[in-house]
């Protein structure tokens, strides 16, 4: 059975820095999700505010509230915000720190390490919890450099790319390996941020804590883990960050270490400015392929909408326009579905289609 997990995300849920609470809703092969902590949105179901449907996930004011409404304790406690400085306020240390009093397992995905700090494991020791540090790399010694392996494996490698951080590439590339599987494809996914790691992904790193020499080797080694174990008709990479974002290397080491045939770029077009650099504008759909299949040997295959800020009548234009622009199919996978990525990988990879038992 599934350990029940309470998430918090004050004041983020919904949003961009919100992802991890956002994903682990969304889907969550781990853990059971009883509650968010979200002030803000207090008294709403938790599908309702990511447009899912109502999932029966009620959104607390605060801990306290959880702990009265909750009919049995929660096991786990998640911190759901991925903020761009990492590290906890002094008030959610002393919310943690009640977590624990109160019997729940810390879940961290931030790079500050809660099982380093003195004041977390004399805590965790009185009170007879746990604390898992998600991004925490490997030893230097069990860490793997590029060996050029992945080069010898003719299975289709598909990553899903952005032109910015928290777009959707994560929810993308799950939605489209569910698609993939539906239509009888064997594929494995690969995460390569926290969020995929805790909903439970077989195979993957948190790449943005690693050393930046071990990043190819790594993606590279749990690819060769995921065609080792099952030989997936399909593997599918996450994407992190943008190959355009001046502060982050992430996707630079995913095309590098993945050496994907294929790429899907995901893209909000109403976001002006990148998220978390309001100072920096946003790249243009067209200037972040043009950029990946430049520095890579990869081609994009597909476009993908985030539909944040738009209305319905937006997303269609957008569509029709980058698709006759951009001559690539475009979709927003939330409001349409996968039909058009998995029609864009049957064409790119003919050998696919005789496996898929929608068609046979």
């Amino acid at each position: 059975m599934k350990n029940t997990a309470l998430i918090y995300c004050e004041n983020n849920f919904g949003k961009m820095d919100g992802k991890t609470a956002n994903g682990l809703i969304r889907r969550s092969g781990k853990y059971d999700i009883v509650g968010v902590i979200d002030s803000t949105k207090a008294g709403m179901d938790a599908g309702d505010v990511l447009e899912e449907g109502t999932m029966g996930i009620p959104v607390f004011d605060s801990l306290t509230q959880a702990v009265e409404r909750l009919e049995k304790m929660p096991a786990q406690f998640i911190y759901g915000i991925a903020p761009a400085e990492a590290f906890l306020k002094s008030t959610e240390r002393d919310l943690l720190f009640h977590a624990m009093k109160l019997g729940m397992n810390i879940i961290n995905p931030l790079h500050e390490f809660l099982a380093e700090d003195k004041e977390f494991m004399q805590h965790a020791a009185q009170c007879g919890v746990t604390i898992t540090d998600v991004r925490k790399p490997p030893s230097k010694k069990d860490l793997h450099l590029f060996s050029g392996r992945i080069l010898e494996i003719e299975t289709p490698v598909v990553a899903v790319l952005g032109t910015d951080s928290a777009v959707g590439k994560r929810t993308t590339a799950v939605l489209l390996q569910a698609a993939l599987e539906e239509a009888g494809l064997t594929v494995a996914f690969i995460a390569t941020g926290q969020t995929g790691l805790i909903q439970g992904a077989a195979y993957g790193a948190a790449i943005d804590a690693l050393p930046s020499q071990y990043i190819t080797g790594e993606i590279e080694n749990q690819i060769m883990k995921a065609y080792d174990t099952e030989r997936p008709d399909v593997i599918i990479v996450e994407g992190q960050g943008a190959l355009s974002h001046p502060a982050y290397i992430s996707s630079s080491g995913i095309l590098k270490g993945a050496r994907p045939s294929a790429v899907i770029v995901q893209h909000p077009p109403m976001r002006t400015n990148l998220g978390d650099f309001p100072f920096m504008k946003m790249p243009t759909v067209k200037s972040e392929i043009d950029l990946i299949e430049n520095f890579s040997h990869s081609k994009v295959i597909a476009i993908t909408i985030n539909h944040e800020n738009m209305a319905d009548h937006q997303i269609d234009q957008t569509i029709v326009a980058y698709e006759e622009k951009l001559g690539l199919p475009t979709t927003d996978v939330l409001k349409y579905g996968c039909d058009k990525l998995v029609q864009s990988l049957f064409t790119a990879f003919p050998a696919l289609t005789s496996k898929n038992i929608l068609t046979t």
